[in-house]
């Protein structure tokens, strides 16, 4: 990709497995869609059609079709096959998936609480039809889950047949492997990456200090998620250091020094 300076760390292209970028879309139009992969489709992975707007965003089939055209794979948010599961209309969830030619699904539970058993259920059979990610957390505040409970569903979901599982941290960044100012919780963080093959996990990053802070420690090809689609060229510009927040990450000593 870069052909002009050094010292840039080397990017995966697409299709990849690591540094991914999943960028949540809330309701774009069918313009500004265009618009975003005009200029984000190289650097996008995933485009989540957040929580449940795929129920009431006009022009669904051509947006799904203009993220397709553009080698990105969308999908629906979690919390449309929760908004499903609660009314027992599991099998009306796969008629909409198969009507939209919606191939890779998240299942969560972040904001009803399916028994974790039923939710391995899920993942294990919706395996069966394509892709499958799994987010783990919860979207409430007094649902605090221990590092090991986190570390036990995220291996037990991807043993299930996720491909990969996405840490809970909402569109706010201030939930789940957040603090309340938004701030990381590296004893919670620290564990994960201790027992969970980091390029199963799609970090959710929503603000510029969380993504500096998962690029510094654990590097430019780790997964990211929750992205605004207007921050795709900035957080890439981050993952290259050509950003002042990580501007001598990547530099040799030399020239940090000189």
């Amino acid at each position: 990709m870069n052909k002009v300076l050094p010292y840039i760390p080397e990017r995966p292209v697409k299709p990849r497995n690591t540094g991914l970028t999943m960028v949540m879309d809330k309701g774009l139009s069918i313009r500004e869609a265009e618009d975003f992969m005009s200029v984000g489709s190289e650097y996008t992975d995933f485009v989540k059609l957040g929580f449940g707007t795929s129920l009431l965003t006009p022009g669904l089939e051509k947006k799904i079709k203009i993220y397709k055209d553009a080698g990105t794979i969308p999908y629906f948010g979690g919390t449309l096959f929760e908004a499903f599961v609660i009314r027992n209309m599991f099998r009306e969830y796969l008629e909409f998936l198969d009507r939209n030619e919606i191939e890779m699904v998240e299942v969560s539970d972040g904001s009803y609480d399916i028994d974790h058993q039923r939710k391995l259920e899920y993942i294990s059979r919706l395996a069966q039809r394509g892709k499958v990610i799994s987010e783990v957390g919860s979207k409430k505040k007094d649902v605090v889950y221990s590092p090991d409970e986190w570390v036990e569903m995220m291996v037990t979901e991807l043993n299930a047949g996720s491909e990969k599982v996405i840490a809970e941290a909402r569109e706010s960044g201030t939930i789940g492997i957040y603090n309340d100012d938004g701030s990381t919780n590296t004893t919670l963080i620290t564990a994960i990456s201790e027992h969970v093959n980091l390029d199963n996990v799609i970090w959710e990053a929503p603000l510029k200090s969380q993504q500096a802070w998962f690029i510094k420690n654990f590097g430019a090809n780790v997964n990211l998620g929750n992205i605004a689609p207007n921050e795709i060229i900035p957080l890439e510009s981050l993952r290259c250091g050509l950003r002042g927040d990580t501007f001598f990450q990547f530099l040799p000593d030399d020239l940090k020094h000189g």
